[in-house]
């Protein structure tokens, strides 16, 4: 039986230090960290992987149930998949395990909790935008892309896949551009 550790926070320069270091306090041999959205299971490896790895008997352990996800059905869907390996998981803050069917009843609430709070952060930051644009500070962020260039390649011949690897994008993004005009 392993007890394995997942840590996660949303954006590059946040810390995942007091994440590891519970993680750790509590016996994790193996800890699996990343730095990415928890809005979704898409673009999540490290979280992949530790699914892949449970064993019949180990523990998944994270700090928080948010850091499994916030989607409620994402985060019951990955409890269930542990469950199918015969593992289950462990959340710290609250303490809560998957162990007894309390366990379950609580990360349910909690799972729905994390994703009200997460439509929550969206409607704030919705909002703080209009109120920046209203007031003329806000005027949407750089182009990442240079589209006269994308444009003068297609004029020149080249196709998607070669404009794209120019101006370091994706060949939808091409499109796109295109598409506008």
């Amino acid at each position: 039986m392993a007890r394995i550790g997942y840590a996660r926070v949303s954006t590059l320069d946040q810390d995942l230090d007091v994440q590891l270091a519970k993680l750790k306090a509590e016996g994790c041999s193996i800890i699996r960290s990343e730095k990415v959205s928890g809005g979704s299971r898409e673009g999540r490896p490290e979280l992949a992987t530790v699914l892949e790895f449970l064993r019949d008997g180990d523990e998944l352990v994270v700090a928080r149930l948010d850091r499994l996800g916030r989607d409620t059905r994402d985060v019951l869907n990955l409890i269930h998949e542990c469950e199918q390996r015969g593992a289950f998981v462990t959340v710290l803050d609250p303490h809560v395990s998957t162990r007894g069917e309390m366990g379950h009843m609580i990360i349910t609430v909690l799972g729905m909790v994390a994703q009200m709070e997460r439509r929550f952060i969206k409607e704030r930051q919705k909002d703080g935008i209009e109120r920046a644009k209203a007031g003329g500070v806000y005027k949407g962020g750089a182009p990442r892309v240079d589209r006269a260039k994308v444009v003068a390649l297609d004029r020149a011949g080249h196709g998607a896949a070669a404009i794209a690897q120019a101006v370091r994008c994706s060949r939808m993004q091409v499109y796109r551009i295109l598409k506008a005009g």
